[in-house]
């Protein structure tokens, strides 16, 4: 309770001190220069220190270190990061990773990557459009249509970008977006640059989506609805059956983000589609990352043929960005054909997923809504109490990220453990007992 109060009273103190540029931060118009300074000095203006987000991240570390806590970010892997990771000279269990499949490092891929190097150079040095075509491009554009079964698909150099330039420009004015109220920032980012009109609906509820469609749907032009293949918070997948018979029924788009979903839903890793037992033309636009399973960088859309031509001629992050490097493009292209030859990669995951949900429910740990495929949170309850276990844990040779307010409410406060199909039964034991503990010592009246 003292946590949550002091933390609430820094909050105050950084709106207050942020002012007058408090309109602008929250997406307000930027205010005029004060009329009351003839002399013109903006030295406010320009300082970065006086900035509020400058401002709120002082207040942040001030307040964290009167509760005696450590930054739980930006920590050194010195290697190879997945079940395991070497940090400060010391072999940590790792949940900090999502090298779902292991193929980051494998050497195979690795082996990939330095055949491209070695064939292509290290850059293509311009827009693909201009003079960056190669061929381990169409490769695997092609390779990832057909994961989908689709017409096409075209390779971003960001996944994040993937999503802000597909939605800016596909989208306008006069147009509809609709997703889940859990959609990663890069969707809302990108409905942001299209202008279009957006609007949340609960969390894989598509009663909520259904009525904001019945409610909307003939105000707009083109209504484009929003779903991940695999929350990567909560670690829960959405009831694709439903959401595709619904933008069926309003003539609506729909579109899923398999950035987590990729190489851990299905029986062979195809995603969602494969997870929920469904035609994958059921979804107009498909999009993904190839830095989680694939082992490399960026995104890609797949969907159909005048989708991703449109995409490769006017996406800005597209026509506009260097391509992407040989070396990374290779081991993605690698990791694809391997994920096809050893779908028993997959059940170990599964299975070591299952495993790890088993464990902390069987010792009463709170997992919310995760379904036990790769990302199982643990919620705890505040941010200072996240941050705590996270140092306690990393005291006893354990790696897992907190996940703290704002990215979630402050009462559901978590620490996130994303699975390798590398981890062991072991690894899952101890990290849970000694998580356990921890929680109980908090507990304990003192």
């Amino acid at each position: 309770m003292e946590d949550s109060t002091l933390k609430q009273k820094l909050l105050a103190r950084a709106r207050r001190r942020s002012s007058p540029r408090a309109a602008e931060a929250t997406g307000g118009e930027r205010p005029a220069p004060s009329t009351g300074n003839p002399a013109g000095d903006y030295r406010t203006w320009t300082d970065f220190t006086a900035h509020p987000g400058y401002q709120h991240l002082a207040l942040m570390r001030q307040g964290a270190s009167r509760l005696g806590l450590t930054d739980p970010f930006f920590k050194v892997h010195e290697g190879t990061a997945g079940a395991t990771s070497t940090l400060e000279g010391q072999t940590f269990i790792n949940f900090a990773s999502y090298n779902y499949l292991g193929y980051s490092g494998d050497p195979r891929v690795n082996q990939a990557a330095r055949d491209a190097v070695e064939r292509y150079g290290t850059s293509v040095s311009a827009s693909r459009a201009v003079s960056g075509e190669r061929p381990i491009h169409q490769a695997l554009e092609q390779a990832l249509a057909d994961v989908y079964g689709a017409e096409d698909a075209v390779a971003f150099v960001s996944g994040h970008a993937t999503n802000v330039s597909t939605l800016g420009y596909l989208l306008g004015p006069r147009d509809l977006v609709l997703h889940d109220e859990y959609i990663h920032n890069s969707s809302l980012v990108g409905t942001q640059l299209s202008g279009a009109k957006r609007m949340p609906f609960k969390h894989n509820d598509p009663q909520s989506l259904e009525a904001l469609l019945a409610r909307h749907r003939h105000r707009f032009e083109r209504v484009l609805v929003i779903i991940e293949g695999l929350y990567s918070m909560d670690g829960d997948a959405p009831d694709l059956a439903r959401f595709a018979s619904l933008k069926k029924h309003h003539e609506a788009w729909l579109m899923v983000d398999e950035a987590h979903a990729l190489g851990v839903l299905g029986e062979r890793g195809r995603g969602l589609y494969e997870h929920c037992g469904t035609a994958p033309d059921d979804v107009d636009i498909w999009m993904g990352t190839l830095s989680k399973t694939l082992a490399g960088c960026g995104g890609y859309i797949a969907g159909s043929r005048p989708l991703v031509e449109m995409l490769r001629y006017f996406a800005p992050g597209f026509l506009y960005s260097v391509g992407m490097p040989a070396q990374v493009a290779a081991p993605a292209l690698k990791a694809l054909e391997l994920m096809r030859a050893e779908p028993e990669r997959v059940a170990r995951l599964h299975a070591i997923s299952g495993y790890f949900l088993a464990q902390a429910q069987k010792r009463g740990l709170d997992t919310g809504y995760s379904i036990g495929a790769a990302v199982v949170p643990v919620i705890v309850g505040n941010s200072p109490q996240a941050t705590r276990l996270c140092q306690a844990l990393f005291d006893q040779g354990i790696n897992v990220q907190p996940i703290v307010y704002p990215a979630v409410p402050e009462n559901s406060a978590r620490l996130r453990f994303f699975l390798s199909c590398d981890h062991t039964q072991e690894q899952i034991d101890r990290t849970l007992d000694i998580l356990q503990q921890q929680l109980d010592d908090a507990n304990t009246p003192r």
